[in-house]
Formats: C-alpha cells, sequence, structure tokens
C-alpha cells in the first residue's frame, strides 16, 4: 500500500472517531524513517484508544498487514507504525510536552492542517 493511500485511509479513520487538531507532516526526503506523518489528539485515553483501535482496523482492513502499535494499553501516546505512514496519536497535555510538531518541524516540511 503506498503511504499516500495509507495517509487517507488513516486519517478518514481518525476524522470519523471525531480526532482533534489532524496534522499531516510529510518527510519524503527528509526522513527515512517513514514518508508521511499523522499527529492527531483525543480528549481522553479512552477517545485515543478508540482512535488508535478505530485508525489499525481501517488500515488492516484494507490490506495493509505490517501494523505495528505501542502504547496502546496506557493511550496517553499510541503510535502506529504502518510502514510508509507513521501515526501518533496523543492525549492533548501529552501531545503539549512532547511538542512533535516543533521537534519535527512542522511548518518547515509543510505540515497540513486540519482546523477543528
Amino acid at each position: 500500500m503506498t503511504a499516500e493511500k495509507a495517509h487517507g485511509i488513516a486519517r478518514a479513520a481518525l476524522e470519523d472517531k471525531k480526532a482533534e487538531d489532524i496534522i499531516t507532516i510529510p518527510l519524503a526526503g527528509k526522513s527515512s524513517i517513514a514518508d508521511l506523518m499523522i499527529i492527531a489528539s483525543g480528549r481522553s485515553a479512552r477517545q485515543v484508544a478508540a482512535l488508535a483501535e478505530h485508525t489499525i482496523e481501517a488500515l488492516k482492513h484494507a490490506g495493509e498487514s505490517e501494523v505495528r502499535v505501542e502504547g496502546l494499553p496506557q493511550a496517553d501516546w499510541v503510535l502506529i507504525d504502518a510502514g510508509d505512514l507513521i501515526v501518533h496519536i496523543f492525549r492533548p497535555e501529552v501531545r503539549s510536552f512532547y511538542n512533535l510538531e516543533k521537534l519535527w518541524g512542522a511548518a518547515d516540511f509543510g505540515a497540513e492542517a486540519t482546523p477543528h
């Protein structure tokens, strides 16, 4: 599955479950870890877990067989690795603390935000 197709599936799954502050950071040509990164927030650990489970299921249902997940039991910060797509789902205060957007220079990378 291409990074763009996985991105569309994951983003739609996140929007479907009401994720907040969804941004996409293109990494192709800038990092070897993935081509695209999505960062999103859930209002609580329960919502973060639901967002992650829904996104994982959507990716698997679409044929992405190699989906790896970290952090689901605690659901403060869940990392979904779908090959050329990485998805980070945070509780708001955890997202603020780690500030991946700044770390990855989201504005410099041409990040695309979804207003909520």
